[in-house]
């Protein structure tokens, strides 16, 4: 039995990374309060699921401004200041927005917050996994993934269940409070972290070259390319999360609006209970692109649904594909990315995960606003599965690699 479970045993044998991995554990649960809270509050205030839609692309804007320049200097320079630097920020950045909720309640003023706490996420993002990577061995990394997969799946299941409790009985003011107090937690545990010299970070290189060589590493690699593509068209198509508050409201009720942000947690925690038994998986481009075709047609059973349960349970099915092509998606970045373009590419894998589901949530509101909230859903489930074929047939070897446990990036940092 013990095989099929995360290897929890990482948390023991590496204490910078356990302290690390239960800050992030904390300061992800308030973030995932936070998810629910900026959309119910700008849909509460505007009843417009075009407006909620049209959050997601300030919040791309945001990303798409800052990754690229956060993943370069995350090659540039030391990545636990930066961290620092950026758990400061977003503690500020929850203030401001309970300050909002309390005062003033403007809705531009939550799209220029929720634009700031990405922009600031788009820096750290890049010098957290490049700083993961070097306190880590290389024998651990699908470990990492493992237990990774777990914390973030209970807390997209713990995080928006409390948010919705905390939204009907406490508030606005308090959720982003608690959310401040999350980011003032992982600053704290930073602090008995070592230290961990960057191997980049006394290059002195002009940003745009250094931009460049990390582009270029991207883009000679199908394996890279493909799994970034596959999981943009995935969440660009098949993402509904923007029409949750409007079914909440009209079709389901306030209170589930919780459940429906935990759902693809659910099925998302249940498949890394067992994720260990994915290590017998190597042929990691394929286990992506099935995965996600699955995430699509789960997709489209739930736009067919009326009634919550079943709801529920397809968009928990939903969410253990997404969370099976995640745990290969990292395995596969981290075995096959030198740690001298680490902050760089995660950068781009950044811009992968995070822009897909940002433009998602335009193209689902926009679409739901014109036809409607079922043709909205079950199109864009249509849709990823077509997408994800077309990937396939265009990027024979990223469905064609063969994980070997690491050789491939060892061999890569012996050419460095």
């Amino acid at each position: 039995m013990k095989k099929y479970l995360p290897d929890f045993s990482l948390l023991n044998r590496n204490r910078p990374f356990a302290l690390l991995f239960f800050g992030q554990w904390v300061s992800f649960m308030g973030s995932m309060m936070t998810v629910v809270a900026v959309p119910y509050q700008v849909y509460q205030a505007t009843h417009s699921m075009a407006l909620v839609g049209s959050l997601g692309l300030v919040q791309l804007g945001s990303l798409l401004v800052c990754a690229l320049w956060g993943g370069t200097i995350a090659d540039k320079h030391h990545r636990k200041p930066l961290l620092l630097l950026t758990s400061a920020l977003s503690t500020v950045g929850s203030l401001c927005l309970a300050l909002n909720a309390q005062f003033f309640s403007s809705v531009p003023l939550v799209f220029i917050l929720a634009a700031f706490m990405v922009g600031v996420t788009a820096v750290d993002r890049p010098s957290r996994d490049a700083f993961v990577q070097q306190i880590l061995q290389k024998e651990d990394f699908a470990a990492y993934s493992e237990i990774t997969a777990f914390k973030n799946n209970f807390c997209m299941i713990a995080g928006p269940a409390i948010g919705g409790l905390l939204l009907a009985h406490a508030g606005l003011v308090v959720l982003y409070s608690l959310d401040a107090f999350s980011f003032l937690f992982i600053v704290c545990t930073l602090f008995f972290i070592p230290n961990h010299a960057n191997p980049g970070a006394d290059r002195k290189v002009a940003f745009w070259v250094s931009l460049k060589e990390g582009l270029q590493f991207a883009a000679s690699k199908q394996t890279l390319m493909g799994s970034y593509l596959v999981d943009f068209l995935a969440m660009l198509f098949g993402m509904p999360v923007a029409l949750f508050p409007a079914m909440a409201l009209h079709l389901f009720g306030t209170a589930s609006l919780g459940w429906l942000y935990a759902a693809p947690a659910v099925g998302g925690l249940a498949f890394s209970i067992i994720s260990g038994s994915m290590n017998k998986i190597k042929r990691h481009g394929l286990a992506i692109s099935i995965s996600a075709a699955l995430w699509g047609v789960a997709i489209i059973l739930f736009g067919l649904s009326h009634s919550l349960w079943v709801a529920l349970f397809f968009l928990a099915l939903a969410g253990g594909f997404d969370a099976a092509s995640a745990l290969f998606r990292q395995t596969m970045w981290n075995e096959t990315v030198p740690n001298t373009l680490r902050g760089r590419l995660a950068s781009l894998e950044m811009l992968s995960y995070m822009s897909g589901p940002k433009l998602g949530d335009a193209e689902a509101g926009f679409v739901a606003s014109m036809w409607g909230i079922p043709a909205s859903i079950i199109s864009g489930g249509v849709l990823t599965v077509l997408s994800v074929f077309a990937c396939g047939a265009a990027l024979p070897e990223f469905i064609a690699y063969n994980s070997t446990v690491g050789e491939e990036r060892m061999e890569l940092d012996a050419q460095e």
